[in-house]
């Protein structure tokens, strides 16, 4: 395979609106290279028998069911803020936007 091109690391800076110069070039073209590298001696390492993985152990997502459970009522939660309206925070406006 043949290594990655100065000018395929300036197209790939350009699509990531990234200015390099050529001494970036040349050190990233290197870099993209090494890791091309990699990633194809893990792929002719990987045999058809080995699924695809994105982490190394599974993963399980820890969920609790939701309770309903005492907490502060809006008065409460708003006591301490500097500005409120209608039962809410009020923040400076920020978009410019009614």
């Amino acid at each position: 395979m043949a290594g990655i091109t100065r000018e395929e690391v300036a197209h790939l800076g350009k699509l990531a609106r990234i200015e390099l110069s050529a001494e970036e070039l040349d050190h990233f073209a290197g870099q993209l290279d090494d890791i091309i590298g990699a990633v194809a001696r893990v792929s002719e390492v990987a045999g058809e028998d080995v699924p695809p993985t994105s982490h190394p152990l599974p993963l399980t997502n820890v969920m609790r069911p939701d309770t309903v459970r005492p907490s502060l009522t809006p008065q409460e939660a708003l006591s301490g803020a500097p500005a409120q309206e209608q039962q809410r925070f009020k923040v400076p406006q920020i978009l410019g936007e009614d």
